[in-house]
């Protein structure tokens, strides 16, 4: 990179340590953990998730022009722009997280994608009929990072921004999504059949992919890849892990650390089928978390009483504009778990002007929904806003408008 970049690329980091060591950020590191802990005494926290619509957003403040700069600069831009443009709740970190990698591969078949211009894309079936296919389904093979080769990722960070924004390796939540593993491997179609068809084989499929991320975690526990997870690392959904409820020290059991799941593969199929066929094997995984957050965009209402209700470690649950709002608003009020909405994208997302009191009415619902409970409000799914920042900027003011008024 040349000079002229790497003075670029200083001064974005400068702006992300000047804004870490703010008071904002003692402020916002306070109402964050008093959220997660439900303490009840907090506000609702408000985030817009960037990374789906930061191509419409970041390349006209991109400065640098060589590929690993550009790659840089957009890191830290990223970092901070959620803050400065925004005026969400995201909060800025005093460092560079870098986390080692561990990861399995479903069954030891790589998944093969096709992809078309734009965000289209295809997985490739392996599995079709679940009876003549099963041999396929081997150990999962699993792979750790070597320390060594994190710690270079670290030390090459920091080599640029080591005397400004220092680089570290950090704790990260655990995140298993079995169905999703499934549709990767098999269409969504076939996965229902073979539900009816080859219940048995089914089973045994969800198991063996349960037992395999056991054995991760296991791994895991073994090789000491695991640290705390009570700050600012990510715990998916556009969330944080700030807590007081895990331990903030040497941590040895994943039942230490956050993790998060979600089956939106499963949408589909009825209750009962839930509870027959993911839940236990679900169950299998999110025991060994210490705290965990659940859901994405599928509704969780109709399998809160007889499945999620009975997670005594689940601290949050995805509302999802599919999902039931004063059901679950009935059901958690009063709970130990968060009411973390994500609103429909199309206000934010859809056309070059906001239908601002369409959105009042839309989180007005909301903000009556979830009173008397921990309420977080995450935007996700917005893949373009016209490249207006003004846009996000006044949609997160209309947000922390309802939730004041209401």
């Amino acid at each position: 990179m040349t000079q002229k970049e790497l003075m670029r690329l200083r001064d974005l980091a400068k702006l992300q340590a000047e804004i870490a060591h703010s008071p904002k950020m003692d402020t916002l590191r306070t109402e964050w953990t008093a959220l997660n802990d439900c303490r009840g005494d907090t506000r609702p926290m408000i985030t817009v998730e960037l990374g789906t619509f930061a191509e419409d957003i970041l390349p006209a403040l991109m400065q640098c022009e060589t590929e690993e700069a550009r790659r840089l600069e957009w890191m830290l831009l990223s970092n901070t722009i959620n803050h400065t443009h925004f005026g969400d709740d995201t909060f800025v970190r005093d460092h560079l997280p870098v986390t080692r990698r561990a990861s399995l591969e479903p069954f030891g078949l790589p998944v093969k994608v096709e992809r078309t211009a734009g965000l289209g894309h295809y997985f490739v079936s392996q599995i079709f009929d679940l009876e003549e296919d099963f041999h396929k389904l081997q150990p999962s093979p699993i792979t750790i990072e070597p320390l060594a080769e994190t710690q270079k990722r670290v030390d090459a960070l920091n080599e640029i921004f080591g005397d400004i924004l220092p680089a570290k390796i950090t704790g990260q939540s655990l995140y298993v999504v079995p169905t999703q593993n499934i549709v990767h491997l098999m269409s969504m179609e076939d996965m229902y059949v073979a539900m009816y068809d080859a219940p048995e084989l089914f089973h045994r499929m969800m198991d063996l992919l349960a037992d395999d991320y056991i054995r991760l975690f296991d791994r895991m526990e073994q090789e000491n890849c695991l640290l705390p997870t009570v700050s600012s690392e990510g715990l998916g959904q556009g969330t944080y892990c700030f807590t007081t409820e895990l331990p903030e020290e040497k941590v040895t059991k994943t039942t230490q650390i956050w993790g998060f799941m979600d089956s939106q593969e499963t949408a589909g199929i009825s209750p009962a089928m839930f509870e027959e066929f993911i839940f236990p094997y679900y169950k299998k995984v999110f025991d060994r978390y210490g705290l965990f957050s659940y859901g994405c965009c599928e509704a969780v209402d109709p399998i809160w009483e007889n499945c999620l209700s009975k997670a005594e470690n689940l601290r949050k649950v995805s509302i999802s504009p599919w999902c039931n709002e004063e059901f679950m608003g009935e059901r958690l009020r009063g709970r130990k778990t968060v009411y973390h909405r994500k609103p429909s994208p199309n206000f934010l997302g859809v056309g070059n002007q906001m239908d601002e009191e369409a959105l009042r009415q839309h989180i007005r619902k909301t903000v009556q929904a979830a009173r008397g409970c921990t309420l977080e409000i995450t935007q996700r799914d917005v893949y373009q806003v016209s490249g207006s920042i003004e846009k996000v900027r006044r949609y997160v003011e209309i947000l922390r408008e309802q939730c004041a008024d209401f």
